[in-house]
């Protein structure tokens, strides 16, 4: 804009530092970052974007600082994806270290992340110049622009923690988009597209992409953290998102959409006419989403959720105990969950839950009622954690006195209890192997029970059981074992 040289995007999720995320081998690109990028590109700013998402230390970042040597350097991490909202201290140690090298090559650095956002101050005291606080994009317009004209003052750009005079300044909260219309697609030109497509290729078979059609969430489960775009719920129209499907399949001709939104569709009408559009485009594209049991309810979505190519539904489950959805301000119900289960399998989609162990109240009886839902319902796939306190919940509030030794994973796969509950931490850890093991030995004789469809595949499920049933006993052994240990 001015002739300086370009603003620098990068992020701070490395795949190789989340043992878990590494052997799964289903990178998604940063999208949030890409988001930014483009609206900055947009308002006429050169901009240079470096992944480090194959990257094996922080230290990769300095050949971009010093081919580019941006005068402003922005940490920008993607907040549509789960991983990063959970602000895990191999990221965070990451960023650390980049504002470090970015400081010593005289950049300016502003970092945007969920983690940033609740703890600006620990960022502030890493080097970072500026930290901005919830959605982002508008305030990083702003930000530059006041940077480029030489104005020092920062206190009437709403959204945003700097330091001055040895103290920090906050500034008032901004409020977030509504007209998501508005926005650039995501800056996927500048996107090195191919270790993503060989990896998932490789490893997977074929190759999912992600997008987002929504932002923000307007459901107050008690545990949920939504730094950055907060209890409001805006969506693009379907004609927008439609219209980047198409852009993206001549692009990178992808296989599959992961729609990273908290929840998918839940304006009414809008899954209906984007199942219509994707009809007149003759677009067919299989996607999965995340969703909820109540909402799944409505035939309707669910049958135009089918039409337009969702395959695979996860589902908020969390618990198959009444008292624990209840505690947890959840607003959905056991008989909602089988309910929709059942409506979905109804339809020939993958119904997929997310499961919660460990929050405050919950019993033996609790978990025992959440292990007979899974082997009950047996949806498509599990995904298990424990209860996972975040700034700026009710859940924080109630257990933060006990977060004394320890307040965040190192790694998506660390399982650790971080406050006191009915069972020591490492029950929850065993907990989580067993619960995987019971369900699939449960899966494989579902199938076999189902149909024989190959004498091979009846042959590989019987091996299956064969498997599981002595791994699930020792594994309920090893548990029983834990939870008599204070």
């Amino acid at each position: 804009m001015t002739g300086k040289s370009p603003i620098l995007f990068t992020h701070a999720y490395f795949l190789r530092f989340d043992p878990k995320q590494w052997k799964t081998k289903q990178p998604y690109p940063p999208l949030g970052t890409l988001y930014a990028a483009a609206v900055m590109r947009e308002a006429g700013y050169t901009v240079a974007f470096e992944d480090m998402m194959f990257a094996r230390e922080a230290d990769d970042i300095l050949p971009a600082i010093r081919e580019h040597k941006p005068f402003i350097f922005v940490i920008y991490d993607d907040g549509f994806n789960y991983l990063t909202k959970m602000c895990l201290t191999n990221m965070r140690e990451a960023a650390f270290r980049m504002i470090q090298l970015a400081k010593e090559n005289n950049c300016t650095v502003i970092v945007s992340s969920s983690d940033s956002t609740d703890r600006h101050e620990h960022y502030l005291q890493a080097g970072a110049d500026f930290v901005l606080l919830g959605e982002a994009e508008q305030t990083l317009q702003e930000l530059v622009n006041a940077i480029e004209n030489g104005i020092s003052d920062f206190t009437t750009i709403q959204g945003l923690a700097f330091r001055q005079y040895d103290r920090i300044i906050k500034t008032a909260k901004r409020n977030v988009l509504k007209f998501l219309d508005g926005l650039p697609f995501p800056a996927w030109d500048l996107l090195n597209i191919a270790p993503y497509k060989e990896m998932w290729l490789e490893h997977n078979g074929y190759f999912s992409i992600n997008m987002a059609t929504t932002r923000g969430c307007p459901f107050k489960c008690n545990w949920c953290a939504k730094p950055i775009y907060g209890n409001r719920y805006n969506s693009r129209s379907p004609e927008n998102v439609v219209a980047e499907i198409k852009y993206l399949k001549d692009r990178f001709d992808f296989d599959h959409i992961w729609f990273c939104d908290d929840i998918f569709g839940l304006k009414p009408g809008w899954v209906a006419q984007f199942a219509l559009l994707m009809q007149e485009a003759q677009l067919v594209v299989k996607y999965k989403i995340q969703s909820r049991a109540d909402l799944l309810l409505q035939e309707n979505y669910v049958q135009a959720l089918a039409q337009s190519g969702c395959e695979n539904i996860w589902m908020g489950a969390e618990s198959g105990s009444q008292h624990i959805l209840d505690a947890m301000d959840k607003g959905t119900t056991v008989e909602q969950i089988h309910e929709a289960t059942k409506l979905i399998k109804a339809y020939n989609m993958q119904p997929s839950f997310f499961i919660q162990f460990g929050y405050p109240g919950e019993q033996e009886t609790d978990i025992n009622l959440t292990i007979k839902m899974i082997t009950e319902l047996l949806p498509s796939s599990i995904g298990i954690s424990v209860s996972y306190p975040l700034p700026g919940t009710k859940f924080h509030e109630n257990v933060k006195n006990e977060l004394t030794k320890k307040t965040n994973w190192t790694d998506s796969d660390e399982m650790a209890l971080l406050f006191h509950n009915t069972y020591q931490p490492a029950y929850y850890k065993q907990l989580h192997g067993y619960v995987h093991k019971t369900y699939q030995k449960h899966l494989s004789i579902h199938r076999i029970k189902d149909a024989f469809p190959t004498q091979r595949g009846a042959v590989r499920n019987l091996l299956r059981v064969l498997y599981y049933i002595p791994a699930t006993f020792f594994a309920r052994w090893k548990l029983e074992r834990l939870k008599h240990i204070a």
